[in-house]
């Protein structure tokens, strides 16, 4: 989502300057992270400005695909954030501004998709479960080249061939 300097000046002018509208951040499924799906994210907002600074208010309301903790299978989470940001379009951008976590304006347009990401991916749970875990797209039993193989100990068959060895065995048992 992006705004141009000039666009929010005009509209500031003694008040905030409000925005609405759709982010795209599909990137965020290529990414080393839980989310499988995310649509596109809906973001409203206001911009004060203070001198060459911009202080960012915004809401963020989207869903994005996880998986589940104990199954794997797909779980739908809704999210709704509410972020705070500044930004500074001042050539003197130095350790001050850095260290207060004052973003810089390149150019003359505001870029808020990266903050927009980045708040996204902190609201990422550590785990979520499905409400129905013991459906049939639980956890798979088998895939490509492994399966599923259960622990329950199996009678031990002793291979016909083998039966006279057998007897030789349980004479020698009994002898001892």
């Amino acid at each position: 989502m992006k705004l141009t300097i000039n666009q929010i000046r005009k509209g500031s002018v003694n008040e905030p300057y409000f925005f609405d509208g759709q982010a795209d951040v599909t990137e965020l499924e290529m990414m080393n992270n839980d989310i499988r799906k995310i649509s596109p994210v809906h973001v409203t907002g206001q911009i004060t400005m203070h001198g060459e600074e911009f202080y960012v208010n915004f809401h963020l309301k989207g869903e994005m695909t996880l998986p589940c903790a104990r199954t794997l299978v797909d779980v739908p989470y809704p999210f709704q954030i509410d972020a705070n940001e500044v930004f500074s379009a001042s050539a003197y951008y130095g350790r001050e501004e850095q260290e207060q976590e004052i973003h810089p304006i390149q150019g003359e347009v505001l870029d808020l998709t990266p903050y927009i990401k980045e708040n996204i991916l902190l609201e990422i749970p550590f785990r979520v479960f499905a409400d129905n875990a013991d459906s049939d797209e639980a956890a798979p039993s088998s895939g490509k080249d492994w399966e599923f193989v259960s622990e329950t100990k199996e009678e031990k068959s002793i291979d016909p061939r083998l039966k006279k060895l057998e007897s030789l065995l349980n004479n020698n048992q009994k002898e001892k």
